[in-house]
């Protein structure tokens, strides 16, 4: 008898524990916010405009206009789904000289554990081919920051000026390296870049948590990374079409990683 007690407690213990641990399982439904900070800097240091940075050529660069289009976002989750943000809303001009552009606030997210991101730097080929009457208001936006040339000329991708010396250039000269769509021998180059960045943790997007993932965005690797571009070679420090330029678009690759991800 007190063996047949024993079994039936142990079954009510064991039922009750399993009844519990279902309970605490979290159900992830409805939708969420989430925001992707955009924190520039210069190698270590922090980025600031007339700030002098030595570059690995032993070029002093000093800038004064960081700017680059954010687009086509896409979140992955931890069970390797993805949610595409509406295409429509996924254009985004992060400025330097502008703190609020520097945080992309997402909306309308699915909630979910999100494990990764990729984006974007400049407009895809698609896009820009629906014509002027297709790009809704990112054209006039791209207009008013000066992140065009003309509709023919197309976006700038990123726009990154300033001055510099060198050890052969010891009067400042200016530079500007403009990425975006190019005409060389009438073959085009659209050097739009992708970047897919894995998070360090989980993001968490809840009906009450809005997650901020904190992306380092390194200018230094802009003409200084993969591929070292010289400033001070040529006739002009203007990097805005020819081999140089789709060095920089190469470039991109390495210039985001993702620092950490608040969940609040």
């Amino acid at each position: 008898m007190k063996f047949q007690l024993k079994k039936i407690v142990a079954v009510v213990v064991i039922a009750i524990s399993l009844f519990s641990c279902s309970n605490n399982e979290e159900i992830i439904t409805g939708e969420g916010n989430l925001k992707l900070e955009f924190d520039n800097t210069y190698g270590t240091a922090n980025f600031a405009f007339n700030t002098e940075y030595t570059n690995s050529n032993g070029e002093k660069i000093k800038a004064t206009q960081l700017k680059y289009i954010v687009s086509n976002i896409v979140l992955t989750k931890a069970d390797g789904t993805t949610f595409t943000y509406p295409k429509s809303s996924s254009y985004f001009i992060v400025d330097e000289a502008t703190l609020a552009s520097q945080i992309l606030n997402l909306s309308a997210i699915p909630a979910g554990d999100y494990v990764g991101v990729k984006f974007g730097i400049g407009v895809d080929r698609a896009q820009w081919e629906l014509g002027a009457t297709g790009q809704g208001d990112f054209l006039a936006a791209a207009q008013t920051a000066s992140m065009m040339w003309n509709w023919t000329g197309g976006y700038k991708f990123v726009n990154f000026e300033g001055s510099f010396t060198s050890p052969t250039v010891t009067t400042a000269r200016n530079y500007r390296v403009h990425t975006g769509k190019t005409m060389v021998n009438n073959v085009e180059n659209y050097n739009y870049a992708e970047i897919a960045i894995t998070f360090p943790s989980i993001a968490k997007v809840r009906t009450t948590i809005t997650p901020q993932v904190h992306i380092l965005a390194d200018a230094k690797k802009v003409i200084d990374g993969t591929n070292k571009i010289v400033l001070s070679e040529g006739t002009t420090a203007d990097i805005m079409g020819g081999a140089r330029l789709a060095l920089v678009t190469a470039n991109l690759a390495s210039m985001f990683t993702i620092d950490h991800v608040h969940n609040d």
